[in-house]
């Protein structure tokens, strides 16, 4: 279970369907979904 902060809900919430990523520069993140609003939530993690 991820954490990551909502934008839009302004609110710290567990991920949806969270999936880990790489982004364009290289470093991993956590990739899911809100579970009140829907709005996509990103997580970026450590090396």
């Amino acid at each position: 279970m991820t954490e990551a902060y909502c934008v839009k809900c302004k609110a710290k919430r567990i991920m949806s369907s969270p999936e880990k990523v790489t982004m364009k520069n290289g470093r991993k993140a956590m990739k899911g979904t809100c579970p009140k609003c829907s709005t996509g939530m990103y997580r970026i993690l450590g090396n």
